[in-house]
């Protein structure tokens, strides 16, 4: 049987595009088979794996959104992983959402929600005949500074910036303490579109299929 890689995200794991002149489909603002992080890693790790899309445009890590149902990460978890079991590896790329203004979430609560998430995948029987979970969590790059007078400032409020800054600190923290891989998707050079600064370029597609192909062999 292929490895299963499970990349647990939202809309940049689904892989939304904000900028029109940036992807191959603008009318359907989504990158397609082509450019997405997750496409292109399978295409990198070849036949021995299978990569799984689990991306959802507004997902948080454990906080209900007031507005819209289901985007918790938390009471997906057991239903995502044990649908995908056997599992070699679950990514999960969260946190951007969390910052939003109506989370009432400080950047020191959502490490403890990713957290929480880390926990519950450990203990989900999932992880087939060794029984040993393998988690990487990937800390996406901070909301642009720009985002505080694009379209979407009144989604995200002005304070989601400083929020995002101090997200891959936290992140690093709880990774540490859980004793679960790590990577700042900003230090190997993602970064966010100019248009609502808070959505990954195709160059950043690529460059993160890139970093995990080269990352995953050595996890797996």
């Amino acid at each position: 049987m292929k490895k299963h890689i499970i990349c647990l995200g939202d809309s940049n794991t689904h892989g939304y595009c904000a900028d029109p002149d940036d992807c191959a489909d603008p009318a359907l603002a989504r990158f397609n088979e082509e450019e997405r992080w997750t496409c292109l890693l399978q295409k990198a790790l070849g036949e021995g794996y299978l990569v799984v899309e689990e991306g959802l445009s507004g997902r948080t890590t454990v906080f209900p959104d007031p507005l819209y149902e289901g985007l918790d990460a938390l009471h997906y978890l057991y239903p995502c992983l044990k649908s995908h079991e056997p599992v070699s590896l679950l990514v999960i790329m969260l946190g951007t959402n969390d910052v939003k203004e109506r989370m009432s979430a400080n950047a020191f609560a959502i490490g403890l929600g990713m957290r929480r998430l880390i926990r519950k995948a450990k203990a989900t029987d999932c992880w087939g005949p060794s029984g040993k979970p393998n988690i990487l969590v990937i800390a996406p790059p901070p909301i642009g500074a720009g985002m505080e007078t694009s379209p979407v400032t009144d989604e995200m409020g002005k304070a989601s910036v400083e929020k995002s800054r101090r997200l891959a600190a936290q992140y690093q923290a709880v990774t540490d303490e859980e004793n679960v891989h790590f990577l700042d998707a900003a230090a190997v050079g993602c970064a966010f579109n100019q248009v609502d600064f808070m959505h990954l370029t195709r160059q950043s597609h690529a460059v993160l299929a890139k970093a995990l192909a080269e990352l995953i062999p050595r996890l797996t």
